[in-house]
């Protein structure tokens, strides 16, 4: 054997080692060039606060609308968008107009996408430049709730006027597809293999016909599970149908969604449900249903004054799914849930109008958008007590963890 020959059979080796360690490294490198942030959605102000979830000190704040003129002369030219745009502030804003509801970080941690409901169109801000990168247009006159996928590519908006679900492209910058919904799509997520879609509509919750008896009235309210290769709907329940045996008086509007890690149960809030239900998907029917405490203004309160129908408006759980986190609405509480037995380990008074609630990435904490108070609760999981307090923006309402990219923090 030539002398060499042992050599050259061991370069081949050890090249691939190399490559093979720069491929585990490299990794590595793109999450240390990356943070941990809180996106919280100011919905009146048409701001975005990021929030640093460990120390909660904000880290920046966006501005959503800075084309606000613009939209806002288009409106204007049109009879028809004037109408709803008008009336999105009268009947949904309280008043204000809805200038944005979502926003997730897209994966390489340059972007973050919103949706904003007034201008009826969805929207990504470059962070490092905090200018809008591009503009979709939504079907109809609203968009709401968004999800997106776990490789960045699509990015699902509900198009309440339009009854549908836009699917985005985030690289082709449209709507690449429409999957069919009930009255006002709502509530989207992804499956954590990112082949299925959870998906509800809530109907039409801000009339005055709450009475059990005029439900009705309230449109089609599904629960739906979708194909997310083919957008095919491939479960479609009334969940309001399946609980009348509970004697509950709620409705068949699924509100926000918590989905178990094994993704066997999904733990759902319904509008006038002071708690939750626990749906099994592989038998396709509701388990069990927890009930939460009312406090003493609850207790009398008409339906009538709910919220956009919203007993209780946000649920998330810990990465772990053994504790549930509730925002309470109309009682103004948070309670920190055991999965097992459905029981509060503690409920926390937190402020008027807590809206969304949203785990740590770390599952220490259980962030709480208190909106009617433009500030973030962060409930300890463990001891479920309120542990910090922050300021954001005029009436905050969804959150999510993400990353972004450290050299955008200045």
């Amino acid at each position: 054997m030539h002398p060499n020959a042992h050599r050259a059979r061991l370069r081949v080796p050890l090249v691939g080692l190399l490559v093979g360690l720069l491929a585990a490294l490299a990794p590595a490198a793109a999450t240390a060039a990356q943070r941990d942030v809180l996106v919280v959605s100011n919905n009146w102000s048409g701001t975005a606060d990021l929030v640093d979830p460990h120390s909660f000190k904000r880290l920046m704040r966006l501005n959503v609308i800075p084309d606000e003129a613009e939209r806002v002369a288009e409106i204007a030219s049109d009879d028809v968008r004037t109408f709803y745009f008008q009336n999105i502030a009268t009947l949904v804003g309280e008043g204000n107009n809805q200038y944005v509801d979502d926003g997730f970080t897209s994966p390489d941690g340059r972007y973050v996408y919103f949706s904003r409901p007034s201008f009826a169109d969805v929207v990504a801000i470059d962070l490092r430049t905090r200018k809008i990168a591009w503009r979709v247009p939504v079907d109809g006159y609203r968009a709401d709730h968004m999800a997106l996928s776990k490789d960045g590519r699509r990015l699902l908006v509900s198009a309440s006027t339009a009854n549908v679900i836009d699917v985005i492209d985030t690289r082709q910058r449209k709507i690449v597809a429409r999957v069919p919904s009930g009255d006002a799509p709502h509530e989207n997520n992804f499956s954590r293999d990112g082949k299925r879609i959870f998906h509800a509509s809530i109907g039409i919750p801000y009339t005055d016909s709450d009475d059990p008896s005029q439900d009705a009235t309230k449109g089609k309210r599904f629960f739906q599970v979708i194909d997310a290769r083919t957008y095919e709907v491939t479960q479609q329940t009334d969940i309001g149908k399946e609980l009348i045996r509970y004697g509950l008086g709620t409705s068949a509007a699924v509100r926000p969604m918590a989905i178990a890690p094994d993704e066997r149960f999904i733990y759902m809030q319904l509008s006038f449900l002071h708690g939750f239900v626990e749906y099994d998907l592989r038998e396709q029917r509701p388990r069990r249903v927890a009930v939460l405490p009312l406090n003493e203004v609850t207790r009398d309160m008409p339906r009538t004054q709910y919220t956009q129908d919203s007993a209780h408006h946000g649920l998330s759980f810990n990465p772990r799914g053994t504790k549930l986190c509730v925002a309470g609405t109309m009682s103004d509480y948070a309670a920190i849930v055991d999965r097992r037995t459905l029981t509060p380990d503690r409920i926390t008074r937190v402020g008027k109008t807590p809206y969304w609630s949203t785990s740590s990435a770390d599952g220490r904490y259980c962030f709480v958008s208190v909106a009617g108070e433009d500030s973030v609760s962060v409930l300890s999981f463990r001891s479920g007590r309120e542990v910090a307090r922050f300021r954001v923006g005029d009436h905050p309402q969804r959150m999510r963890t993400g990353t972004i990219q450290r050299s955008f923090v200045r």
